[in-house]
């Protein structure tokens, strides 16, 4: 039975708990060990705020204005106006999850103690979080060397100010604040920088993010096994001695989950398969989609390290009581590894295109042609293959690398940064395309199987489930009919998660 809370400081954070905190509304405490942490770096923030030492957004100014010192009783005026003032983002408000999944990746940055932010202002975090207090939080404005803007907008109703979701009503902050039952607070030296100074909004977004590509995924290794049943195609490029030979993680991950999905199949008997070697898209299925599964977990990886760091600048070190000014708030390595999985999971999708057109085509299925027995006064799946195209062609250009496009900003003294935020917020629009390429090579797969009047006994276990699962939202085409409410209907189902996924995220 899952655990009812996450404690913060007990164990690393991971993408499945900011799925639970985000999804699922777990609630989030803190542990003593991360609180005597965060006290001891407080501690340090107050004494060198008053020691003439300067210090970047501490007690000297940000941005262009790097170096130029506050007044001492300024100090606490310039936190919130720091806020305030890089509250600049624009566009469609993320949604819920999301925003929730962002507190929660901030405030598991601020538990690891370099941040120096006031206990209180962390408590309070974890408290909007636990109480269903959700920020109105724009899409747009992050460049991803530290998610300013909609950080700056998270952290408003913290102020009083902004707007926020409380109990399905948007509402100013201050009201949202008062209705949970939470008090604005006063921040203190350093700690508006503390509140913005990471990448929080990126990663509770790309923990989503991974979460819904490990499951498109295997949506396709799904909708590929349905294909083998549907094509008959031979299954000995999945024998463990091939993965052997050429051992690769990712790739012997996927040939074995689907030989899983295949347990049980007459594919496995000797003389089933209808050719000797079948096109590359049947053939190599392991070897693509485990290249997509190794960009998943790095990509994984990269979000896990950063959700367990502190990326503040300055960094508070507490073992030595100094702050040093960093990069740590540079988070390229994300951002090259999502550019890397859209590219990767681009190639799965294309892979799915050519099985789809495979199966029409009775050259290579032996089927009628475009999967249709009524001869050609009908056209069966033949113009679903339009569909086909259109799709992958979003896909394709959602995959264009977007970490280069960055430009210099704040009079060049930002002169690089990541575009995370970006790059994921790109791989999040891609993948309701992919479920549409999973969908359609599901329904597609299910006609085959159809027209060859297979035995469902012969079917692996799991392909005589997938197959009653989508023979149970849309029956087999016979007369021509609209088949794109079909589509959207099996597409809906992989999203509702009413298909059962593996975990692909959990190894290795």
């Amino acid at each position: 039975m899952q655990a009812t809370s996450i404690t913060l400081g007990s164990r690393g954070v991971t993408v499945a708990d900011v799925v639970r905190v985000a999804r699922h509304s777990v609630r989030v405490e803190l542990s003593d060990e991360a609180r005597t942490r965060v006290e001891t770096a407080r501690k340090v923030v107050e004494r060198l705020s008053q020691s003439g030492i300067p210090f970047y957004g501490v007690n000297t100014a940000l941005g262009a204005n790097t170096g130029a010192p506050i007044v001492a009783d300024g100090l606490v005026a310039y936190q919130a106006r720091a806020v305030q003032a890089r509250a600049v983002g624009v566009g469609a408000p993320h949604a819920t999850e999301v925003v929730r999944a962002m507190l929660f990746a901030r405030a598991s940055g601020l538990s690891v103690g370099g941040s120096g932010i006031s206990p209180r202002v962390l408590d309070t975090v974890i408290a909007m979080l636990n109480a269903g207090v959700h920020p109105l939080v724009p899409s747009k404005g992050s460049i991803g060397a530290a998610d300013l803007p909609p950080l700056s907008h998270l952290a408003l109703p913290l102020l009083g100010e902004g707007r926020a979701e409380y109990r399905g009503e948007m509402l100013r902050g201050a009201k949202a604040m008062r209705r949970a039952g939470l008090e604005p607070v006063t921040l203190g030296a350093k700690d508006g920088l503390a509140l913005i100074s990471s990448n929080a909004a990126t990663l509770g977004h790309a923990a989503l993010v991974l979460a819904d590509c490990n499951q498109a995924l295997d949506a396709f290794n799904i909708a590929a096994a349905l294909s083998f049943e549907g094509f008959r195609a031979n299954l000995s490029p999945l024998d463990p001695r091939v993965h052997r030979a050429r051992p690769h993680a990712g790739q012997a991950a996927i040939a074995s989950r689907l030989r899983r999905l295949l347990d049980g199949s007459a594919l496995w008997t000797t003389g089933s398969a209808r050719r000797v070697q079948d096109p590359i898209s049947f053939r190599c299925v392991a070897q693509v989609h485990g290249a997509a599964l190794a960009a998943l977990w790095h990509a994984r990886d990269e979000v896990e390290l950063d959700l367990n760091s502190a990326a503040e600048s300055p960094l508070v070190v507490a073992e030595t009581g100094e702050m040093l000014s960093n990069g740590n708030f540079h988070v390229a390595g994300l951002a090259l590894a999502f550019d890397s999985l859209t590219l990767a999971l681009a190639q799965t999708a294309l892979l799915c295109v050519q099985r789809c057109q495979r199966m029409y085509s009775p050259a290579f299925s032996g089927l009628p042609l475009q999967l249709t027995q009524r001869g050609p006064e009908h056209s069966g799946f033949a113009t679903m293959q339009k569909t086909l195209t259109a799709i992958y062609n979003d896909i394709r250009h959602q995959a264009n690398p977007a970490s280069l496009d960055c430009l210099p900003v704040s009079e060049a003294i930002e002169d690089h940064a990541s575009m995370a935020a970006n790059v994921v917020a790109r791989t999040s629009v891609m993948v309701p395309n992919l479920r549409y390429l999973a969908a359609i090579e599901l329904f597609s797969a299910a006609q085959a199987i159809d027209l060859r009047a297979t035995d469902l006994a012969t079917l692996g276990r799991d392909m005589q489930a997938v197959y009653t699962a989508v023979r149970g939202r849309v029956p087999v085409l016979d007369e021509d009919r609209p088949l794109g409410p079909d589509i959207e209907t099996v597409a809906a189902a992989l999203a509702g998660g009413e298909i059962d996924f593996g975990d692909l995220l959990a190894s290795p």
